[in-house]
């Protein structure tokens, strides 16, 4: 006996992918979108009520593609298998975003250099603390993750900081961190550990020329701020 369910769900799926293989995803809703990526992880089981509850949830496209995973899994409907093609998605346009950057990146603006970490440390459930070495052009020679974790100036010391800044031949420094939470306010220790890094930086010679707080989407400059 042919399952009607079944064969109304499969022809639905197909529909969804020829429309976006032959439009791309310019007339899709974004529950359309997200019901698209649950698919592939979902032999025959209808996602369009599941792809609605979770755009509800979260509150937009873009937000339930950042969700956790078990954030996610809240959602009825949503479990280990299905949730595969929203992180598949996450994982590739984190990776395709990072090949699109230059070897030679020129970082001369805070916005610029938030968008570079946003990148690269603004999706992480820890704090990451980093320095971006750049030459006197404001070129990024190279990044150095420093600590992982809490802020703590017992953790995050001068000399880890500025040692490979002295290796590399660094111009200027910036440093910079994640906050999990989503709030790109600094703390009181985040600015004692700034002003203790920018002293440092006077007696060595090397300019710390920011500290950005990166979230998902947004940042705080603290050169913008005139804290440094």
């Amino acid at each position: 006996m042919v399952n009607n369910t079944a064969y109304k769900n499969a022809g639905h799926r197909k529909r969804l992918r020829k429309r976006f293989l032959q439009s791309g995803l310019g007339g899709f809703l974004d529950y359309e979108i997200v019901e698209l990526l649950l698919t592939l992880g979902t032999p025959r089981k209808d996602c369009k009520q599941i792809a609605k509850e979770a755009i509800k949830k979260f509150k937009g496209l873009h937000n339930t593609l950042d969700a956790p995973t078990e954030e996610l899994q809240t959602i009825k409907g949503i479990g280990p298998s299905n949730v595969f093609g929203l992180k598949l998605f996450q994982a590739i346009s984190e990776r395709y975003s990072q090949d699109s950057i230059p070897k030679r990146i020129t970082l001369n603006s805070s916005s610029l250099v938030a968008n570079y970490l946003q990148k690269n440390i603004g999706l992480e459930k820890k704090e990451h603390f980093v320095a971006l070495f750049l030459d006197s052009r404001n070129c990024l020679i190279r990044k150095s993750n420093i600590s992982t974790g809490s802020l703590d100036s017992n953790i995050v010391h001068p000399r880890e900081v500025f040692k490979e800044a002295i290796q590399v031949s660094s111009a200027q420094v910036i440093i910079a961190h994640n906050h999990p939470s989503n709030s790109p306010e600094p703390s009181p220790e985040d600015i004692a550990l700034t002003r203790r890094l920018w002293e440092a930086s006077k007696i060595l010679g090397i300019e710390l020329i920011d500290h950005i707080i990166v979230t998902n989407n947004n940042y705080y400059s603290f050169r913008e701020n005139k804290i440094i």
